[in-house]
């Protein structure tokens, strides 16, 4: 059985699939760029983007009953390898401790243009 979850801290899906997904104990989030949720509007330059982004991942895990301690697996997707550090940076002011296991790829593109986009996964 799966439960889908949805908040409207977060932005809304820009496609026909959901925020995330609940499944017998694990969360899969759905990857989320760095568009605020108030505005609709991607922030500007790659730190801005990287924190919405995680901001976003933040709602949605508060929204299932989960923390950033919950997850397991994250997957970043970056517009230029070149802001993996500048990413690492704020990805470490969300994540302090015992780290989720990460990958990271430099991509083609991203969707609305954005510089970065991460999915991830939690359990309870």
């Amino acid at each position: 059985m799966k439960n889908i979850i949805f908040t409207t801290t977060a932005p809304k899906a820009i496609g026909p699939y959901s925020q995330a997904v609940e499944s017998n104990g694990t969360l899969y989030i759905s990857g989320q760029l760095g568009i605020n949720p108030e505005t609709g509007i991607l922030e500007n330059g790659i730190e801005k983007q990287a924190e919405q982004a995680l901001k976003n991942i933040g709602e949605i895990l508060k929204a299932a009953n989960l923390s950033f301690n919950n997850v397991v697996k994250c997957t970043v997707l970056l517009d230029n390898i070149e802001n993996f550090k500048a990413v690492n940076e704020i990805y470490g002011k969300f994540f302090t401790q015992n780290f989720p296991a990460r990958a990271a790829y430099q991509v083609a593109k991203l969707p609305l243009g954005g510089l970065i986009e991460i999915e991830s996964i939690a359990v309870k």
